[in-house]
């Protein structure tokens, strides 16, 4: 979802199983850095089954949408400030120190959250939580790349992005397993201090990457662990490669570092070459992806499934898929090319999102009465349902945004049901006589839909708009002002995101999921249009000669160019 896959074909996976018995050493770096990606998938994960539960345990985060928005984004607003730091830390202390930086941050955030006593401290939690997944998000790719072999470098790497995704998956996994254990939500967002501790572990056995060692002077270190890393007959070769390409690094960071913001935007290459990379990731995060990530149970029980623990297994869907896109992408990325896979993902992504604004406004408007013969079964009547001057005209969605307001359906959930006050005793009720105890969607006979909208929304999200913007960042920068570019681009994807995740709920709750799923759908259509009209295809150009098509290109209605 925020991690880029570079460049890999099925020769450099092969050569990737070949090392777990020619060379288990490098696999060794790649999987331990990894596991930086594990975390950052799962604390960006797992939120949204524990987010259900904590909804429960302290009533004023289930009554003010603005701090369930708050728990979630304060992770989001803490990446920002992780991956600002993290590129300085990481060129002044090194990759290494940095991941277990990192990891602290991880290991803090947890047992800060599992030990909550309220909601302010579980946001302080996630605001650590967050400057570890900013850390990572960067950190840990950079890691394995400058450690690799140059022939299974971008495989290498694609694990890391693999592993993200995989964490993802996996925080839904644990959300399902721990969903009956008394403190459910703690065990959920505490167990990720296991792998935090398990890396630092292991991150203190690992040495430096080889080419901050060589940019820092310490060449004889460096020379050392690329004699672990290569065979005996090409070592030689790239121990002069890294050395040249070093030198050249910090002349191009001495040349970028004297130029100024106004000089940057004034040159043409770099100014349309930001407009499309920039616009990529302000895209991505705009056509709702983490909106589907952050909150898939909040939305599968707005399509009418109430159980927490249905509304995890269905969104076990989205993040199964997810995982999936993140590989099926690195097959197509090259075969396809950059634009015409993103213009694919995007008409699939306004597709789906087109379905899940029709399901969602079938759901909101035709969702079952309320009856007062139910309402009057139980001791507990809603009181805007009980003053109201049209009793009559109520049905659920009616008595769900009334304030602390609830609906327990008929045993036949799609027959009339009971407008109730929120309360314990009243839920336990509901639930005793076989029915279900809604807070946020109502029952629908056409809920099953969504996740298959959902589902369609993530096969064609994950391949196309989860990996394009990020390849086309690293690529069509000039290589003197790659770095500072590419920062650019990576603040406009944590922006964009904290600004979505942030509103996702409010604006739910203001005008309904249906037209908050169109106004999805509107934005990936312009999006269509941006990517036919501003975006470069990158597939096979050298990056020297990124510069040169940049100041020659103007705005063109092309496919392929």
């Amino acid at each position: 979802m925020e991690g880029g896959v570079p460049e890999a074909d099925s020769s450099a996976f092969k050569e990737c199983f070949a090392l777990s018995w020619k060379n288990p050493y490098i696999l060794h770096l790649a999987f331990s850095a990894g596991i930086g990606g594990l975390l950052f998938g799962y604390d960006t994960g797992v939120i949204s089954g524990a987010l259900l539960y904590i909804r429960d345990d302290f009533k004023e985060v289930d009554r003010k949408t603005w701090l369930q928005e708050a728990i979630v984004s304060m992770a989001i607003a803490g990446a920002i400030i992780g991956a600002s730091v993290g590129g300085w830390m990481s060129d002044r202390f090194g990759r290494k120190a940095t991941i277990l930086y990192a990891d602290v941050l991880f290991f803090a955030g947890a047992v800060i959250m599992a030990a909550a006593p309220n909601p302010s401290v579980l946001v302080v939690g996630r605001v650590f939580v967050g400057l570890g997944v900013g850390m990572a998000s960067m950190t840990s790719p950079l890691y394995i790349s400058e450690a690799s072999p140059t022939k299974v470098r971008g495989a290498l790497v694609s694990l890391n992005s693999f592993l993200i995704t995989g964490g993802q998956f996996l925080s839904y996994i644990i959300n399902l397993a721990l969903a009956k254990l008394p403190g459910t939500w703690r065990w959920m967002l505490g167990v990720a201090a296991v792998p935090a501790g398990v890396q630092i572990a292991l991150m203190l056995t690992l040495p430096e990457s080889p080419r901050w060692l060589f940019r820092k002077g310490k060449e004889e270190e460096g020379k050392a662990i690329l004699r672990k890393i290569y065979p005996a007959d090409e070592v030689e070769y790239e121990i002069q490669v890294l050395k040249e390409q070093t030198e050249l690094e910090i002349k191009e960071a001495q040349l970028s570092g004297n130029v100024s913001m106004l000089q940057l935007l004034k040159t043409k290459a770099v100014r349309r070459g930001l407009y499309a990379g920039m616009g990529l990731q302000i895209f991505q995060q705009f056509v709702g992806i983490n909106t589907v990530m952050y909150y898939s149970p909040t939305i599968v029980q707005l399509a009418g499934f109430a159980s927490n623990e249905v509304a995890m297994l269905l969104s076990l869907i989205t993040a199964g898929m997810n995982a999936f896109g993140s590989i099926l992408s690195i097959y197509l990325i090259d075969k396809t090319g950059r634009k015409k896979l993103a213009l694919i993902s995007l008409v699939g992504v306004a597709g789906s999102l087109a379905l899940l604004t029709a399901i969602f406004h079938q759901t909101e408007t035709t969702s079952p009465p309320i009856s007062p013969v139910e309402t009057s079964h139980f001791n507990g009547t809603c009181p805007d349902y009980s003053s109201a001057t049209n009793p009559g005209k109520w049905d659920c969605m009616t008595c769900l945004q009334a304030p602390e307001c609830s609906f327990c359906s008929a045993p036949d959930k799609l027959k009339p049901g009971a407008c109730l006050i929120q309360d314990d005793s009243l839920k336990s009720q509901c639930h005793s006589e076989h029915r279900d105890w809604y807070t946020k969607g109502c029952p629908s006979k056409t809920g099953w839909v969504a996740i298959v909208g959902l589902a369609v929304y993530i096969l064609f999200f994950s391949p196309g708009m989860g990996t394009v913007p990020w390849v086309i960042n690293s690529e069509i920068y000039p290589l003197r002002y790659r770095g500072i570019c590419g920062g650019m681009g990576s603040t406009a994807v944590w922006v964009s995101n904290l600004i979505v995740s942030q509103s996702f709920l409010s604006v739910t709750e203001a005008i309904g999921a249906a037209w908050t799923f169109m106004i999805f759908g509107i934005i990936s259509c312009f999006a269509i249009v941006f990517v036919i009209f501003f975006v470069p295809e990158t597939k096979g150009v050298p990056m020297e000669e990124m510069e040169r098509i940049l100041n020659e290109r103007g705005i063109k209605f092309s496919l392929s160019s």
